[in-house]
Order: C-alpha cells, then structure tokens, then sequence
C-alpha cells in the first residue's frame, strides 16, 4: 500500500482505477435526498491502495477522459466545459482528494479502520472545499448556499462510501498484501 513506483504495472493500475471512477458515474444508487454514484469510492480506493502519485495519476486519466469527450463525468457529460462550469471543482478536488488520501494513509505502516476512514474523510473535506468555492463563484451563490446544495445532501452517502473503502481497502490489503504494486 505504501510501495509507489512509475513502473508500467503502477501505471496500469492507475489507468484501471480511472476507469473504474468512470464507470462509477455510471453506477447510480437512488436513495434520498440524492442518488448516490461511485465515482468517489473508486478515488478513495485508487489513494489508499496505489498511494498519492499513483491515486491522483488515476484521476488525472479520469478527467482526461472527459476533457477528451468521453461521457465519463455524472450524468454522461463530457468535455472541458464540465471542468469549468459549476460542478468542475468537485472533479478537480478529485485529484488533489487522492493525493492527499495516499499521503494520510502512508503516515502509518499498517493502518486500521479508523485510520483509513480518517484518510477518506480528509480526501472528502478536499473535494468538498474546492468544488463548493467552484459552485458559488461560477453559479454565483452564497457561501451558505452553496453548501447547502453542494455539500448536505450528499454527506449520508459519502460516509457509506468511506466505510465501503476503508473495508474494502483492509480486504484487499490482507489477500494481496504488498502485489497490488
């Protein structure tokens, strides 16, 4: 989990957890107040389990993706347009998100639970902060506005998706242990 290399099979990897992120536009849970997509579970996997370069590597492919035309963003948008309008903040934080979640959880040897959720929370607050900013310059809202449209009502599926990676993360790190990279 800690092991960062640029070798092709990290790159791979990256590669395979962008796409995964794309595909997760597409797997829409429809619960209230919002439906729940998966593209942040696969970010916080890619940061947990390829660590900070690899993690924001595979977010850079992702949005790539889209800025290329691919309908990879939510709802099957696409293009750069996504990236400056009202909800590219969100996209963008994606990278730093992963980063930063590969970075936290590279602090401990072996973290726990807790310790990953605490990462993915963190990686959470980033996306959070910069699309919120993005939301309210280019939609012109209040600050409060902003969060109240851009931030309350995806926070019950956010904390499922932190406890599915964080889970999902020690699974996968006690069967493939140090292969993954």
């Amino acid at each position: 989990m800690n092991h960062e290399q640029t070798s092709l099979r990290g790159m791979v990897y990256a590669s395979l957890f962008g796409a995964l992120t794309a595909v997760g536009a597409y797997i829409v849970i429809p619960l209230p107040p919002v439906p729940i997509t998966l593209q942040t579970l696969f970010l916080g996997l890619a940061g947990l389990l390829l660590g900070a370069r690899l993690g924001a590597l595979s977010q850079i492919l992702y949005l790539l993706l889209g800025v290329i035309g691919l309908p990879v963003f939510a709802g099957g948008k696409a293009g750069i347009g996504v990236l400056i309008g009202p909800t590219g903040g969100y996209l963008i934080g994606f990278v730093a998100a992963a980063y930063a979640i590969g970075t936290l959880a590279s602090l401990k040897n072996r973290p726990g639970f807790f310790w990953l959720c605490v990462c993915l929370t963190g990686g959470a607050a980033i996306i959070y902060t910069l699309g919120v900013l993005q939301l309210a310059l280019v939609a012109r809202l209040t600050p409060l506005k902003a969060l109240t449209v851009g931030v309350l009502p995806f926070l019950p599926g956010d904390v499922i998706k932190i406890v599915l990676a964080a889970l999902i993360t020690l699974k996968l790190r006690d069967r493939l242990g140090e292969k993954l990279l």
